[in-house]
């Protein structure tokens, strides 16, 4: 198994910049691709970005292409998430998640180990 904890959100106006960073102990980190997810209030879970278990291959939700950037440090156990342009639409709790590196890493039921989530907030 694996445990995993972000950090990094907060309180940011639009146009901003924040930095999700997603720490996993346990299992070896680069035994799992890793996600992040969000959900806002009344709405679905949905995927934002992920990547393989190397970093050698990543994929981005539309709504966030050329603003986020996904990324991860496997000597340091961390993924990240790299939030640019941010838009008061991006407010939501964001999850981060991870997926045995043997699963298809874009099938979203392959992620069974889940953080608690880190708030993030745009104003406008």
């Amino acid at each position: 198994q694996v445990q995993l904890v972000e950090s990094g959100g907060g309180l940011v106006q639009a146009g901003g910049s924040l930095r999700l960073s997603c720490a996993a102990s346990g299992r070896a980190f680069s035994d799992y691709h890793m996600g992040w997810f969000r959900q806002a209030p009344g709405k679905e879970r949905e995927v934002v970005a992920l990547i393989s278990w190397s970093g050698g291959r990543d994929r981005y939700a539309d709504f966030v292409k050329g603003r986020f950037s996904i990324s991860r440090d496997n000597a340091k156990n961390t993924v990240y998430l790299q939030m640019n342009s941010l838009k008061p639409e991006d407010t939501a709790v964001y999850y981060c998640a991870a997926a045995s590196s043997g699963q298809n890493m874009g099938v979203i039921g392959a992620y069974s180990y889940w953080g608690q989530g880190t708030q993030v907030t745009v104003s406008s």
